[in-house]
């Protein structure tokens, strides 16, 4: 029996009929209004039908929490329909849509926004070189923003997806408000590492709250954080342990680590014994499902991170291989194409925004 084959119940009854996930990447294929294109449909299509679910790229929650050209968006009602058949596209035998919803930050730029200056919590510029200064953003926009998360919740259950993941990592916003580099602030949002778990706290309590005043049954919510940050200040792992903790004793359904490497160890030296995995689902202790992730290409791989985690989203492989569950559980694991080649891209319904991040990020994966 392989683990990975097993399936696993939230707490708001949703089931995933295996623990094999997408973990969601940047595609670049909607329309530059965010509207989902024809591609985006048939790219999501391909890779589903398997796997117990598949978590899109980030969608924004409001139009200057844009990070780059061709993002999804669910900022507005005109969206939904098309949405709703990218919901079902995924759900295809089966596997279980989970659209990420998010704002970019900081980590965007003017010209993405039009010429609008890119928000955070404060005044600090991201520490890429592209970086602009951010405005930091009132109370009232705070609040705003929070209720936007609610927003997109709602039009997300309106679509037909199965749940939504918060994005709370790779820099972005959820993560600027938590990260002692990029907010400074002296009031409720900010100053020390309890305060500037607030905003955290308050978007998860409005999307669970929407989750469960919904009269849909079984529709999830997750959360996704990256553990370290390597800039200094920034958020340290100890900082992590604090956040899952608390985010364990709310109403979510899963959370979901950011990592390039499911083996990696934490960056500070007192935590050199374990993975990152396994010291995360020691601070959970059963309380909350954990999806472990990070260059998960074989069914060895696999199995090895479901000793930890409760789940294992595949990213790259799946560019690839979208059959790879199929391969790995009827012993053709030998079959599994690790490589893309440019020949491949109209077969496995790899569009130009795609090409150009599969390039920029994942060099080792082109032919």
């Amino acid at each position: 029996m392989m683990k990975m084959t097993e399936p696993i119940t939230f707490r708001r009854g949703l089931t995933l009929k295996n623990r094999i996930v997408m973990a969601p990447m940047t595609v670049k294929m909607s329309f530059y209004d965010g509207i989902v294109t024809d591609d985006e449909i048939a790219y999501y299509q391909m890779r589903a039908g398997a796997i117990g679910a598949i978590i899109t790229g980030a969608a924004n929650v409001q139009p200057n929490g844009k990070g780059w050209e061709g993002e999804l968006g669910v900022d507005d009602d005109k969206q939904i329909p098309r949405l709703a058949k990218l919901a079902s596209a995924i759900q295809t035998n089966g596997t279980k849509a989970i659209l990420q919803i998010f704002h970019a930050g900081r980590m965007t730029d003017s010209s993405v926004l039009r010429g609008e200056t890119p928000v955070s919590a404060s005044a600090v510029p991201t520490h890429k070189e592209w970086g602009e200064v951010p405005r930091e953003m009132s109370h009232e926009e705070i609040l705003a923003v929070i209720d936007n998360y609610a927003k997109a919740t709602t039009r997300a259950i309106q679509a037909g997806f199965d749940g939504v993941e918060l994005h709370g990592a790779n820099l972005y916003l959820i993560q600027q408000f938590f990260s002692s580099h990029s907010n400074i602030r002296e009031d409720m949002w900010g100053g020390s590492l309890e305060k500037r778990y607030t905003f955290i706290d308050q978007v998860v309590a409005a999307v669970t709250k929407v989750a469960d005043d919904s009269e849909v049954e079984n529709f999830i919510v997750g959360f996704r954080f990256s553990p370290e940050e390597f800039t200094e200040p920034g958020i340290r792992f100890t900082d992590a342990l604090y956040l899952v903790d608390q985010l364990a004793e709310t109403s979510l359904d899963y959370l979901h680590v950011s990592l390039r490497d499911y083996q990696k160890k934490p960056e500070l030296p007192d935590y050199q014994e374990k993975t990152i995995v396994e010291y995360l689902a020691e601070k959970i202790a059963g309380r909350i499902p954990l999806i472990g992730v990070g260059e998960v290409t074989t069914q060895a791989d696999a199995e090895k991170l479901l000793t930890t985690a409760d789940i294992a989203a595949l990213g790259k492989i799946l560019l690839s291989e979208p059959n790879w569950y199929n391969k790995v559980i009827h012993q053709q694991e030998d079959l599994i194409r690790h490589k893309i080649s440019s020949y491949d891209r109209e077969e496995l319904h790899i569009s130009n925004g795609a090409w150009g991040f599969l390039t920029d990020r994942m060099a080792d994966r082109i032919d």
